[in-house]
């Protein structure tokens, strides 16, 4: 008796089950970040199609193989014009679905291989753009607090900057979030892939965050942390809703210190935060820990350099130990030696 030919892994089937069931519910990945790896799964399939004429009913793993994989990479530079960053980013998703197929199906391990033996795009060393610390607090005091509306975006933006939180992470705090009563006060963010992680408030901070408490949470009844009202309930404040207040803040703060750029955006707030912490000596591993970095790598390759300040400071420093040595060319003996014939 024949033995049947063991018909091939669906790429279909498997590329659904990876984006609508193992990265939800398995990763536990947020919506954000499921859509982005299908976006890059759907820009590998119009490659296939301009590049190779290879239509959506046609593809197969086969089209998972290094020179298919390779020649996207070029078309994506060269044609697409992506910087190597967002390459990188479009390989790392197919990587990361490769490898789950290959997981479910020892068939397809070898094109995980194939995928995982291709080198990442080089991408240029720039330092870090972060706020002065001018311009942080510019932004900070821009926000007036003659309304319920005002002193609300207010405690946003501080407690933004002190957390070095996310934006999506401000946007779901609710009132059970925040532990200012413990000993050592502190709120409960949950990050990426829906990790929870405590970190500290400071005193100011906390100040705040009671007389804010007072006048928008005076029941304590469990809801959102920062909401507007609709339909006389409080709903959550969008991520671009709190993208707007920072950025209305920065137009204000602009008017009053030159050293506000143009663009201000969250994200620039939690580099600041990250930044301004780095420079005042807390190490990498307890920012990493602030800013919910999993991979400690994250961290390095963001903070771990020398700011023009901090280089300055060490020069100046190594130059000062320097300079107080002993001026031994003023010494008679060696004066004698260097402005002599003999």
């Amino acid at each position: 008796m024949k033995n049947k030919k063991t018909k091939s892994p669906d790429f279909w089937k498997m590329a659904r089950s990876y984006l609508h069931t193992y990265m939800p519910s398995v990763q536990c990945c947020s919506e954000k970040s499921v859509a982005a790896y299908r976006a890059s799964l759907n820009k590998y399939l119009t490659f296939l199609r301009e590049k190779h004429s290879i239509e959506n009913e046609t593809v197969t793993f086969e089209c998972f193989s290094r020179s298919y994989l390779t020649s996207f990479i070029v078309w994506m530079k060269e044609e697409k014009h992506y910087k190597p960053k967002t390459v990188n980013l479009r390989m790392t998703a197919i990587k990361s679905f490769l490898k789950y197929c290959g997981q479910e199906n020892w068939e397809l391990r070898d094109f995980s291989c194939v995928a995982d033996a291709i080198s990442q795009v080089k991408v240029p060393k720039s330092p870090i753009v972060y706020l002065s610390d001018n311009a942080i607090t510019s932004i900070l005091a821009a926000v007036p607090a003659d309304t319920p509306k005002h002193r609300r975006n207010r405690v946003i933006l501080i407690l933004m900057y002190d957390t070095g939180a996310r934006v999506a992470e401000i946007s779901g705090l609710t009132l059970s979030s925040l532990y200012i009563d413990s000993k050592l006060p502190y709120i409960k963010l949950v990050g990426k892939g829906n990790k929870i992680r405590n970190v500290p408030l400071m005193k100011k901070t906390v100040e705040h965050l009671r007389e804010y408490i007072k006048e928008f949470h005076s029941q304590k009844v469990e809801n959102p942390l920062f909401y507007s009202r609709r339909d006389s309930l409080p709903h959550s404040l969008s991520t671009d809703s709190i993208e707007l207040i920072l950025k209305n803040a920065a137009i204000t703060a602009q008017e009053q210190c030159a050293e506000v750029p143009d663009h201000v955006f969250c994200h620039l707030v939690r580099k600041t935060r990250a930044m301004d912490l780095y420079k005042q000596g807390v190490s990498l591993p307890i920012i990493a820990q602030l800013l919910g970095h999993e991979n400690m790598s994250t961290t390095t390759g963001f903070y771990a350099f020398a700011t023009y300040d901090m280089m300055f400071n060490a020069m100046e420093k190594a130059n000062s130990q320097a300079t107080s040595a002993s001026m031994v060319w003023k010494n008679p003996d060696v004066m004698k030696m260097l402005y002599s014939l003999d």
